[in-house]
């Protein structure tokens, strides 16, 4: 699933991101990788949507919130 279908509250594993390599490479140097764990914190399907990440809150657009494909997190 996409992260911006994601609930809040709830925790996902990032499984890939697909954009324009300029957006991924800078998704990676805030750490947003393959396999890390994602928090939805906020995500009213409107603007922009607040996740966390590495300890550290980002707001995410709507555009790059659709790039990036999830899954549920087991733990």
């Amino acid at each position: 699933m996409r992260l911006k279908e994601g609930k809040n509250h709830h925790t996902y594993v990032v499984e890939r991101i697909e954009t324009e390599l300029d957006l991924e490479r800078r998704l990676e140097a805030l750490g947003l990788t393959e396999g890390s764990r994602i928090t939805i914190l906020n995500n009213d399907k409107k603007g922009a949507m607040t996740v966390k990440f590495r300890g550290t809150r980002f707001a995410l657009g709507r555009r790059i919130a659709d790039s990036i494909f999830v899954k549920e997190d087991a733990a």
